[in-house]
């Protein structure tokens, strides 16, 4: 049986290598591709802060059909390519997602997300000090998992770089983090969708997934006990287990 091959999207202020201990877990028919976002590693910066940007800078490096597997920043990412370009995008793998990364309190409000005075707060504290305030984003990913000091790990290894020239395209990250608000498209993106959330994110909460289960007109959420944010670290097994359902065409 033949697998659709799977491009994994990465979060916020990290590298494609946060993959590898997934990577290494699936199965070896199933061919991966993990290009960096836009800012990090070494692609470089979208033009602008937006997320139709950030998507249009990834779709030249995708297959013509993939499964999309996005976590975090990522899955922002995922839903955005599905919804905008449903024909390359045969399903979606959701790690860690949200439609709404900021909490919002007029018109529409969204209560599953970060304050917004905290997430304008860790922006403007990565303007003067990257490097300290992505070592304070890795601690909160890592919280609320029975492997907090070894998931901490890995995502220190995989931190990307802060020097000067890295800082603007990292900056831009966030904003597109702070500003994205996909709630009203959701109804519109029906490829099948497989949820992964770990129940102790204290990034995400888990309230976040259980909406998008609700409201994808084809979504199935697994919750993995004792994770935090970052459940394909903690438990790459049950992850890539869960993932492998996905990928056969």
């Amino acid at each position: 049986m033949s697998a659709l091959p799977l491009v994994l999207l990465h979060g916020w202020g990290l590298t494609p290598n946060v993959w590898a201990g997934l990577r290494d877990a699936l199965p070896s028919r199933v061919v991966t591709l993990a290009p960096a976002l836009p800012g990090h590693g070494d692609a470089l910066p979208a033009p602008s802060a937006d997320l139709a940007t950030w998507s249009d800078a990834l779709l030249p490096a995708l297959p013509e059909r993939a499964v999309l597997c996005g976590w975090s920043l990522g899955s922002l990412i995922a839903l955005d390519l599905a919804r905008r370009h449903p024909e390359r995008v045969a399903r979606l793998i959701l790690i860690g997602a949200t439609p709404c990364f900021v909490a919002r309190s007029s018109d529409a409000p969204w209560p599953h997300g970060l304050d917004a005075a905290t997430v304008a707060t860790f922006n403007a504290d990565f303007a003067t000090d990257p490097a300290g305030t992505q070592k304070k984003f890795v601690a909160l990913q890592s919280l609320g998992d029975a492997r907090r000091r070894a998931v901490a790990g890995e995502l220190a290894a995989a931190l990307a770089d802060t020097g000067p020239e890295r800082v603007p395209g990292l900056s831009s990250a966030l904003e597109v983090l702070a500003n994205t608000d996909l709630r009203v498209f959701i109804p519109e993106i029906r490829q099948p969708t497989q949820l992964i959330h770990g129940a102790g994110d204290a990034l995400m909460p888990l309230a976040a997934a259980e909406w998008l289960a609700r409201q994808l007109p084809d979504a199935r959420l697994a919750t993995i006990n004792d994770c935090g944010h970052a459940p394909f670290l903690s438990r790459p097994d049950e992850c890539a287990a869960l993932m492998a359902d996905c990928l056969d065409d």
